[in-house]
């Protein structure tokens, strides 16, 4: 798992060797909580292996904000950053396996990281790739039709399509179950 995260941050050898136990790996079941909306998120999370979702709550509804999968990094980053209550609840949707890494060490490894070039644009990049996600989300629900916004996670990410349940994907998208369903009869009989 960690020669994943050395591609993403390329630390040299000796870094790492000191990072490797700032991280504890742990299993968790599906549906756990890892950070509740309104709490100061401590911690930053590596899948190895599993699905996690960030969902808030809407006047008493969850809205689905983002999917994670393997290899990907899940925060509050907001949160974690300004140690302000978290905006978002992090919860998984399969059982996962996962790296965990606390704040102070994550903050040193972050601080240590801005000192070498490629490390830091790296990270930089990251930061840039989940904002430009963030963008591309938020226009799609002013200029795209629900039945857009599902054909291009279909493009752009299947393995979600495949794995989430379904009233999460609707979340996601901002309608209802039913109209996701009527989305994907419409687009099986086109398919004919």
């Amino acid at each position: 798992m960690f020669d994943q995260f050395k591609n993403k941050l390329p630390f040299d050898e000796k870094h790492w060797n000191d990072y490797v136990g700032y991280f504890k790996r742990i299993q968790v079941p599906s549906k756990t909580t890892l950070l509740q909306e309104g709490k100061i998120s401590k911690k930053v999370f590596f899948i190895e292996k599993g699905c996690i979702r960030v969902w808030f709550n809407n006047n008493g509804n969850d809205v689905t904000f983002q999917f994670f999968l393997e290899g990907d990094r899940v925060s509050s980053t907001e949160s974690f950053k300004k140690n302000i209550p978290s905006i978002v609840t992090i919860e998984t949707i399969e059982p996962c396996t996962l790296w965990v890494i606390g704040k102070k060490d994550m903050d040193k490894m972050v601080s240590e990281a801005f000192e070498i070039p490629e490390v830091r644009e790296k990270l930089i990049d990251s930061l840039f790739d989940r904002n430009i996600h963030y963008m591309k989300h938020c226009l799609s629900f002013i200029k795209d039709t629900p039945q857009q916004r599902y054909l291009n996670l279909i493009q752009e990410k299947p393995q979600i399509v495949q794995r989430i349940p379904q009233h999460y994907i609707a979340s996601y998208l901002g309608i209802t179950t039913v109209h996701l369903s009527r989305i994907k009869s419409k687009l099986a009989r086109e398919k004919k």
